[in-house]
């Protein structure tokens, strides 16, 4: 027994002291759990990734430091959350033809006609990113269009916002579009004149198409998973909520996260029952891979987006009045879907965008609410376009409004035209949100918006774009502080995602994931904050990414 205990003890003290890293010099800022400003200078971080203090001026580590990091004053930040984006979306987007910025129909006809030429082996062509707003005469592509640049294969180009698709001829061919196909519920095929369809489709209707493009192999989504990464870490984005991942696009994560790959840490929400039942058919998924993966809800969709007016509304759309939207499930089928995922402890999202669909949503959730209660973290994802009455009920029903401050400055002069005047009160209503009790996480939506947050924190505290548009804000009443802001980007975004007990802020106990930025934000106007740039981002107290020559140094005790 004595030999037993010395051998014990003998290999206690053999076993190395655990290395705590200071990370020192900095200009820390985050959020409290009061909501305040918070202001350090340094953290200690264990060997296994975790905060262990969190110093201000004029305290002192408490256990002996094995290395040091010097920050050189600079600022740093929690890592940055984005509370809605596509993972893979982002990363497939990498990908294929990129439109985003086309500037007329000429100008997509020219990017087609290159992007072809370079991949004559591609039996499809696939691209993303277009906006007709952006364009001189606003008008929607056709396949026509299309065809003049490229006739002799499929191609299938995604609107910016990803709920409309323009399709040439060959794709309308095999996915057999013709007159005769019926419009399928919560879609639109845009037809001429004649009844001809013209290649557009909208929401629902865009499946018609997709089912027939040749699905990602494993090894395209492990690249676009990769390229995902890299883009979301060099913009300070360390935990994203994947709003709607599939059965193959869940498998991609796991894969990355076995062998090691796996950084951005990914809140997944299954695509609607099929995915759902596929994936996580007896509740959620506990952490995997050190917290950097879990599937612990379900997203659906109660409408389609603003801009190809697929967005439900209460009233007639102000330039189309022959059109309310599309409504993209019945009250009961809408209960029906979160009551079966709500009944595995599972977390419902449902996007919302008009203002029809976003009280169809929160009615849901009112059911749900009388039985399971108010602590379930019912989200509403947009919740873009709201009747200012429905606004106070989000609390009572314990629903979060899920975000993104760039929409707003992206989509103002649109939403203008969409709605009128007289409809705007509700729109992006982000501090109405606050004041009326509920919860509100941001992000920004990628790849339909840039995965960068720091537009969003600017956009956030100013209701201006980059260039400061409007003067003095849209609807300035719903701007937020910027505590509110970064608020929303870590620690509110953690909790959106049952997730502020690992990440979110720094504290001891949770994961030290933190970016170190060129700018002190919190110091900064709406359009510096904009501009900032990411030096370096560190996940589980690694640095995992780098902008050249930024300036820190390391040593060793």
């Amino acid at each position: 027994m004595r030999k037993a205990f010395l051998a014990a003890v003998a290999v206690l003290l053999a076993t190395p002291a655990f290395a705590d890293t200071l990370i020192d010099n900095a200009r820390g800022i985050q959020i409290g759990a009061d909501g305040k400003l918070q202001r350090f200078r340094a953290l200690v971080v264990n060997d296994k990734g975790k905060v262990v203090q969190v110093l201000r001026d004029g305290q002192t580590a408490v256990m002996p430091i094995e290395r040091t990091v010097d920050v050189g004053g600079r600022t740093l930040l929690p890592g940055l959350i984005d509370a809605h984006g596509h993972v893979m979306g982002l990363g497939i987007a990498a990908l294929q033809l990129d439109l985003v910025g086309t500037s007329s129909v000429a100008n997509l006809q020219q990017r087609l006609r290159a992007y072809a030429s370079a991949r004559t082996s591609d039996p499809w062509l696939s691209g993303r990113g277009w906006n007709q707003e952006l364009w001189t005469d606003s008008r929607f592509p056709t396949a026509a269009d299309l065809d003049a640049a490229v006739s002799d294969r499929p191609v299938v180009l995604e609107r910016v916002d990803g709920h409309a698709l323009v399709v040439n001829s060959a794709a309308l061919k095999a996915a057999g579009i013709t007159a005769a196909t019926k419009d399928p519920v919560g879609g639109k095929i845009e037809r001429d004149a004649s009844g001809n369809p013209t290649g557009l489709l909208v929401d629902a209707a865009m499946d018609l198409v997709a089912s027939k493009v040749p699905p990602s192999t494993p090894e395209q989504l492990a690249q676009a998973l990769a390229k995902a990464q890299e883009q979301l870490l060099s913009v300070g984005v360390t935990a994203a909520a994947d709003m709607g991942t599939s059965a193959a696009d869940w498998a991609a994560m796991q894969a990355a996260g076995q062998s090691g790959k796996l950084n951005v840490r990914i809140m997944s929400y299954a695509f609607d029952v099929q995915n759902m039942r596929a994936v996580v058919p007896n509740g959620p998924t506990p952490w995997l891979f050190d917290d950097r993966l879990r599937m612990g809800g379900i997203k659906l969709y109660a409408d389609g987006a603003l801009g190809s007016r697929g967005a439900w509304l209460k009233k007639p759309y102000a330039d189309k009045p022959d059109t309310r939207g599309l409504q993209f499930l019945k009250d009961e089928e809408l209960l029906a879907k979160a009551e079966e995922a709500a009944g595995k402890g599972l977390q419902v999202a449902v996007h919302a965008i008009g203002d029809a669909a976003n009280a169809q949503a929160i009615s849901a959730y009112e059911q749900l609410t009388k039985r399971y209660g108010n602590q379930r973290r019912w989200r509403i994802e947009h919740f873009q376009i709201a009747d200012p009455a429905d606004i106070p009920r989000l609390a009572p029903a314990g629903i979060i409004a899920s975000m993104q401050p760039t929409h707003q400055t992206s989509d103002r002069l649109m939403a203008e035209k969409r709605l009128g005047p007289d409809r705007l009160a509700g729109a992006y209503a982000w501090q109405s949100v606050l004041k009326s009790g509920a919860r509100l996480a941001f992000g920004s939506d990628f790849p339909v918006e840039s995965p960068n947050p720091f537009p969003g924190l600017s956009a956030a505290v100013s209701r201006q774009d980059a260039n400061g548009q409007p003067l003095g804000g849209w609807i300035p009443e719903e701007r937020v502080s910027f505590e509110q802001a970064l608020a929303g980007f870590t620690r509110d975004a953690a909790y959106a995602g049952f997730a502020e007990q690992k990440f979110g802020a720094l504290e001891p106990g949770k994961w030290a994931d933190f970016i170190i930025v060129d700018t002190d934000v919190a110091a900064a106007d709406p359009q510096e904050i904009g501009k900032t740039q990411v030096l370096q981002t560190w996940v589980a107290g690694k640095k995992v990414w780098q902008r050249p020559a930024s300036g820190t140094a390391e040593r060793g005790r």
